[in-house]
């Protein structure tokens, strides 16, 4: 009879342990999406936001509008969702919290500047891994978003340009 009270007592208490750490699981992705739609990464990372049709269906998914910055060429925001071939699943989550914070990717390569890594910079560890457990949590969606792309080189979608200081869109290079 005390083996089974005990049994039970235990099974209770991990119960209950679970229990609490599922409300926390669940808080720190709340507070994941949290930032990240107050940090407006929606806006560079959803499909169809900068047309002003948003595809919630691919939320995070990588944009179809790329920005082009003059020298560096044009970019797109990559999918964010957990997808293995084409979003972040691949990427550790200390891989993740990096390129979020200092802009450096696995592959070594430096995010665009119009990623405002620099602000997340700031961001508390706590923040950053609530950021990253909501992409994890995220559906994963199929979505290979093409580019970089250098100066001069075609594009295959909508652009948004930044021109230097002095110049208007009909004298810029196109």
């Amino acid at each position: 009879m005390h083996r089974n009270a005990f049994r039970l007592a235990c099974a209770a208490a991990l119960a209950t342990l679970s229990a609490f750490a599922t409300q926390a699981d669940e808080a720190q992705v709340a507070r994941g999406k949290y930032l990240v739609n107050l940090g407006g990464c929606h806006d560079c990372h959803t499909p169809g936001y900068f047309l002003g049709q948003p595809d919630m269906s691919r939320y995070l998914g990588g944009s179809d509008v790329g920005f082009e910055i003059p020298g560096l060429g044009m970019f797109l925001g990559p999918n964010l969702t957990p997808d293995e071939a084409t979003g972040l699943g691949g990427w550790s989550d200390e891989e993740v919290a990096t390129a979020l914070t200092t802009g450096k990717r696995p592959d070594d390569r430096v995010l665009a500047p119009i990623m405002p890594y620099h602000a997340y910079s700031q961001l508390t560890d706590e923040d950053v891994q609530a950021i990253v457990e909501f992409l994890r949590s995220i559906p994963a969606v199929s979505h290979e978003v093409p580019g970089p792309f250098g100066p001069g080189e075609t594009v295959p979608t909508f652009i948004m340009r930044t021109l230097p200081p002095g110049e208007t869109a009909a004298r810029a290079p196109r």
